[in-house]
């Protein structure tokens, strides 16, 4: 098309659902008869903002031919109906797919794009396959709304899931919530102060109870701490479970700090795997930058600083998207199949690089042990991490107090940058403290690139029935800067399992395997690796309170005696996928 052209913008187009609900769209697109490819956003948080602009610009994709629909979603903004978070928007998605499709100026081959929640209304839109949704290009979003959204290795994720619930779901669209549920004006204010005030809303007992978004103004959150399982609640949205339902391509973007980035790299396997069609087999592709969430256009991941190339402009994330689109929804042979499936950053390097698969090929699984001589206990202690196994070696002992939980300094976190800041960020005083058992390599003599999943298996005992165990993955600079990488959590009573939980024998040795998800980090040649061990990272994960009660319904916080054994019988250990150089 020519550089140059007329667009037409319409707004408040309404789209009746199947109940009756009318949701409201804005539409972009050439003024001419066209019809055009529609690519389609569904988003709670308000179509009129900047904020849908995430990963691609609406005027910048008409210009290109294509015709632009953002809706916002049920009980949004200008939208009707009641919204309660995923609930409608498997049929809603549907419909809206469906509509657009039929419309006069579309061709009927319909895609789908942006990030976070307005991903999950992608994948959600396509376990019910529509018929027209050809692709769909989610950024930084989940593939299971309980492990990886809502809790993580059965921790709810307190930081995220208060501060995105006060702020973006409930005051940024408090006049539409409060009609819907009949909330007087006044109780705004309040709710500003909430706000304003989170520290006190993290610390509040039980949490159950918490009265900061009560009277209607979201009822899922109550639901989702009523629901600590991976039960029925959770079972019927969860997408990598429908992997085998879904047959369309899908291009995947994530972030190394992103809060969803291990929802992100199970949608691309499980759908390379998986997938419904082997189009949708053959047709996934993953770019995972540097990123926090929602890092539309930053080089800085918290306090570190990736450089210029880290920018999602550098690598034209906007063009990536519409050379996609172009490909599935207007047949165009641009090439972009035929480019390598995987693209990264690596960090530490802070280059771009085309992998053929994920995990790589020619990495190599190595496990670093845990080893000391009983004394641990922060960056002052005495433990170390090589390759060779354990002997006869004393375990670490720690008390982990509920009471005065390990500060979250960064991390996988969203979305507060004052209370929930996420990115990197030095670990220096989270390591002086007694509850953090700290095990470092020697420095390094060549450089050691770790690029893929990583876990940490840790034998270990507790002295009450139910208590959390929290690893974090290191980068210690030459002049003892301590970046965090990635970290984890496994809540004891999950274990074995996230549907079915069971209580521990006090004193009783187990191993636990925390998830970590991933990384791409060249540790640099003088530099440490290192690993965290601790019981809390407060408030991006609730407190444990070690009671074995049911946690969002307890008051009582209760000291707990940790035991990390690493010896001979009981290695612990850190799994470094290791690319050889």
């Amino acid at each position: 098309m020519p550089d140059f052209i007329s667009l037409k913008i319409e707004s408040n187009i309404a789209v009746t659902m199947r109940d009756g609900v009318t949701l409201y769209a804005d539409i972009y697109r050439p003024d001419s008869d066209g019809p055009f490819p529609t690519i389609l956003q569904r988003t709670p948080y308000d179509k009129s903002t900047s904020m849908t602009n995430t990963m691609l610009d609406p005027i910048r994709a008409a210009k290109a031919g294509f015709a632009v629909v953002i809706q916002d979603t049920r009980g949004r903004h200008m939208s009707n109906g009641e919204f309660y978070a995923f609930r409608d928007d498997i049929n809603d998605g549907y419909d809206t797919v469906e509509w657009a499709a039929a419309q006069a100026w579309s061709t009927g081959r319909v895609g789908m794009y942006g990030a976070s929640y307005v991903g999950a209304t992608q994948w959600l839109a396509a376990i019910s396959r529509p018929p027209h949704l050809v692709t769909i290009a989610p950024t930084v979003t989940a593939s299971n709304y309980h492990d990886g959204w809502t809790y993580q290795g059965g921790a709810f994720e307190l930081g995220f899931n208060m501060s995105w619930t006060l702020l973006q779901l409930t005051l940024a669209n408090f006049k539409n919530v409060s009609g819907v549920q009949n909330v007087p004006r006044e109780r705004r204010g309040k709710l500003i102060r909430d706000v304003d005030n989170m520290t006190e809303g993290f610390e509040f007992l039980p949490t159950k109870d918490y009265p900061g978004l009560d009277s209607g103004l979201a009822k899922y959150y109550y639901d989702w701490l009523a629901h600590p399982d991976f039960d029925d609640y959770w079972q019927a949205l969860c997408i990598e479970d429908r992997h085998s339902e879904i047959d369309v391509p899908a291009l995947h973007f994530g972030g190394w700090y992103d809060i969803f980035l291990g929802g992100t790299i199970r949608n691309y396997l499980g759908m390379t795997k998986s997938g419904g069609s082997e189009t949708a087999k053959a047709g996934q592709k993953l770019v995972i930058g540097p990123w926090a969430h929602a890092a539309r256009a930053s080089f800085m991941s918290g306090s570190r600083y990736s450089g210029i190339m880290a920018d999602p402009a550098a690598i034209d994330v906007d063009g990536i998207h519409l050379r996609w689109f172009d490909h599935w929804l207007k047949d165009e042979h641009n090439g972009i199949t035929e480019e390598a499936p995987v693209r990264i950053f690596v960090m530490g390097d802070d280059a771009w690089r085309e992998e053929q698969e994920w995990p790589l090929a020619r990495a190599v699984e190595t496990k670093y042990y845990l080893h000391s001589g009983g004394k641990a206990n922060s960056k002052n202690g005495d433990g170390s991490l090589a390759t060779e196994t354990p002997q006869a070696e004393p375990a670490d002992v720690f008390l982990y107090n509920p009471a005065d939980p390990v500060p979250t300094t960064g991390g996988a976190l969203c979305c507060n940058p004052h209370f929930a800041a996420n990115g990197a960020y030095d670990q220096s005083q989270v390591e002086d403290r007694q509850d953090v058992l700290v095990y470092s390599s020697p420095p390094l003599e060549n450089d050691v690139e770790v690029t893929g999943p990583v876990t940490v298996s840790l034998w270990a005992a507790t002295s009450t029935r139910d208590t959390d165990f929290t690893a974090k993955l290191v980068d210690v600079c030459e002049e003892g800067c301590a970046r965090n990488l990635t970290d984890g959590i496994i809540r004891a009573r999950y274990r074995e399992s996230m549907s079915n939980p069971t209580l521990l024998e006090p004193g009783k040795a187990y191993r636990y395997d925390i998830d970590l998800w991933a990384t791409s980090n060249v540790f640099k040649t003088g530099h440490r690796i290192r690993v965290e061990i601790s019981s809390s990272n407060f408030p991006r994960f609730d407190r444990n309170t070690n009671t074995g009660n049911i946690i969002a319904a307890d008051t009582e916080l209760k000291p707990a005696l940790q035991t990390v054994f690493h010896d001979q019988q009981q290695a612990s250990y850190i799994s470094l996928q290791i690319v050889p150089r």
